[in-house]
C-alpha cells in the first residue's frame, strides 16, 4: 500500500508539472513597442513521446514551429514568426497598433521532423495601450550585415541601442520595430559567406533628433553609401554597417494640417443630378458591305486565277501534228524504226514456248529438276536451307531425289 501511494504522489506531481509547463501562456504587448516572444525548442521537446522514452537523455531533434490564430489559419497582420533552421529557436515578434488592441489566442504547433510528432500550446496575446508613452521622433536604420534573427537577440538589441544612445545622447530610446528586408520586397541574398538579407530597425524617442542624423537625412546633401556622417563616424562599425542612403527620419511631434483647398463634400454631384449609366442597348449595324468585301473579293481573285490556268493548259497546247510538222523526216523515220523493232521483240518474247531457265526460279534443285522446294520435315531448321541449292557441295545431296530410269535399269542388271 505504501508503494502504491508513493507512485500515486509521483504521478500526480509529474502530471502537475507537465500541465503547468504546457498551460496557456499570457503575454502583454504594448502598442508602438517591439514585442518578442522566444519559442524554445527544449521547452516543447519535453512533450514528445520519444523524449520521454529516452529516460531523460537530451536529444537534439529537429523541430519546426508554426503559429496561427486559434480560429483562423493565419496570424494577426502585425505578428511575424521566424526560425533560421530546425535546430534554432523560433521567434514571434512584431509591433501592434491601436487597431490591434484586445485579446487574441495564438496556437503554436511544434513539429518533430524525425519522429513526426506534434505538440501545441496556446499563447494568449493581450495588446495593451499605455497612456503617456509616446515616441514622436523616430529614426529607421537599415543594417546591411545582419539577419533578422541576429538582431532579435536581446544582447544584440542592447548593443545596437548603446550605439544609438551615443549619437542621440539620451537614454530615453526604445526600439519600435524590427523588420527583415525580405518583408520590404528585398531580394534573397546569394548563398555566399558574409551575405546577409538586411534588417530595418526603427528607434523612437521623445527627444529631438541629433544634428548628425538631420544632416545625413537632408535631401539636399549628396548621398554617399561609403561615407558616414562626420559626427557619427565609427559609431556603429564594425558590428553594424549602416546604409546611410536609406536612413529615414519621422517627426510626429507636429500635428498634421489638412490642405485648405480640399473641402470634404456630402457625396452629391455638383449639378445635383443622379448618375446615369450608359444604356445596355446596342445600335443596329449593317454588315452587308463587310460580307461583300470578305466573301466576294476572294472569289473574284480565285476565278481570275482559274481562267489564267485554263488558258495556259488548254489553249496553248501545240499538239502532235504541229510537233511532227516541225520535226525533220530523218528523225521521224529513225524514231519509228526503233519503236517498231522494240514492239517486234516484245511480241516474240511473249510467243515463245520454251521453259524458263532454272536459274530464274526462286528455288530449284539442279539434280532433280524440281522447280518447287523439296518437302521438309515438320521440325526441320529452314534457316539452314540456302536460297540456291546448287551452291552446296557437288557430291552432297541431303534431300531425297528420284533417280532416272536408265540408272535404275543399270543397277538392276
Amino acid at each position: 500500500m505504501a508503494i502504491q501511494r508513493v507512485w500515486i504522489y509521483v504521478s500526480a506531481a509529474l502530471l502537475t508539472t507537465i500541465c503547468s509547463i504546457f498551460a496557456d501562456q499570457t503575454v502583454k504587448p504594448i502598442v508602438g513597442v517591439l514585442f518578442l516572444h522566444v519559442l524554445e525548442r527544449d521547452h516543447y521537446q519535453v512533450r514528445f513521446q520519444s523524449f520521454q522514452e529516452a529516460k531523460g537523455i537530451v536529444t537534439n531533434s529537429s523541430i519546426t514551429f508554426s503559429a496561427n490564430l486559434d480560429d483562423h489559419p493565419d496570424r494577426p497582420r502585425w505578428l511575424r514568426l521566424t526560425q533560421r533552421t530546425a535546430y534554432h529557436d523560433g521567434m514571434l515578434y512584431g509591433t501592434p497598433t491601436l487597431e490591434d488592441v484586445g485579446q487574441r489566442i495564438i496556437k503554436v504547433t511544434a513539429y518533430n521532423r524525425e519522429t513526426y510528432e506534434t505538440t501545441s500550446q496556446n499563447i494568449i496575446v493581450n495588446v495593451e495601450q499605455t497612456i503617456g508613452l509616446k515616441f514622436p521622433y523616430q529614426v529607421e536604420f537599415f543594417v546591411k550585415n545582419k539577419d533578422v534573427e541576429e538582431v532579435l537577440v536581446f544582447a544584440v538589441q542592447k548593443q545596437f541601442m548603446g550605439r544609438v544612445q551615443s549619437i542621440w545622447d539620451s537614454n530615453h530610446l526604445t526600439i519600435i520595430n524590427i523588420t527583415s528586408a525580405l518583408d520590404r520586397g528585398g531580394r534573397v541574398p546569394l548563398p555566399i559567406e558574409g551575405r546577409k538579407e538586411g534588417v530595418y530597425v526603427k528607434v523612437g524617442s521623445n527627444i529631438p533628433f541629433p544634428s548628425c542624423l538631420e544632416e545625413e537625412a537632408n535631401p539636399d546633401e549628396q548621398c554617399d553609401d561609403q561615407q558616414e556622417p562626420v559626427s557619427c563616424e565609427d559609431t556603429f562599425r564594425p558590428h553594424f554597417i549602416i546604409d546611410w542612403c536609406n536612413i529615414l527620419l519621422i517627426d510626429k511631434s507636429k500635428p498634421d494640417i489638412p490642405d485648405a483647398d480640399l473641402v470634404p463634400g456630402d457625396g452629391v454631384l455638383m449639378d445635383g443630378g443622379e448618375y446615369n449609366p450608359p444604356s445596355n442597348s446596342i445600335e443596329d449595324r449593317d454588315y452587308y458591305l463587310d460580307y461583300v468585301v470578305t466573301i466576294t473579293v476572294p472569289l473574284v481573285i480565285a476565278l481570275i486565277l482559274c481562267l489564267i490556268l485554263t488558258y495556259i493548259m488548254c489553249c496553248r497546247r501545240e499538239g502532235i501534228e504541229k510537233r511532227d510538222g516541225e520535226t525533220s523526216d530523218i528523225q521521224l523515220v529513225h524514231h519509228h524504226s526503233i519503236q517498231d523493232n522494240t514492239s517486234e521483240l516484245r511480241d516474240l518474247a511473249k510467243s515463245r514456248d520454251g521453259i524458263r531457265p532454272l536459274s530464274t526460279l526462286p528455288m530449284f534443285n539442279a539434280r532433280t529438276g524440281e522447280r518447287a522446294p523439296p518437302p521438309l520435315p515438320f521440325n526441320y531448321d529452314t534457316s539452314r536451307v540456302p536460297l540456291v541449292l546448287d551452291q552446296q557441295e557437288p557430291y552432297s545431296d541431303p534431300y531425297p531425289r528420284n533417280q532416272p530410269k536408265t540408272q535404275q535399269q543399270e543397277t538392276g542388271t
